[in-house]
């Protein structure tokens, strides 16, 4: 096993134990950008913490549903 296989392995076992607060922080991430542009760069903010959020999901091991990435809730 490489070691870019270890690193993958313990990502998605990271994000399989901490799934839900690192989307909330990539929502509150979101929020951030979006008051601080003042809302003229919303679109690509939120397109982008929904890319986030797919990659996320794909590291997710658990069959547990979407973490909320595009899609979540199908």
């Amino acid at each position: 096993m490489s070691f870019f296989d270890k690193a993958k392995d313990r990502l998605s076992d990271a994000v399989d134990q901490h799934g839900e607060k690192i989307a909330q922080g990539i929502d509150k991430a979101a929020a951030v950008a979006d008051q601080k542009t003042g809302g003229k760069h919303a679109d690509k903010i939120r397109d982008g913490a929904a890319k986030a959020k797919d990659a996320l999901d794909k590291l997710d091991k658990k069959d547990d549903g979407d973490l909320g990435g595009p899609g979540a809730g199908r």
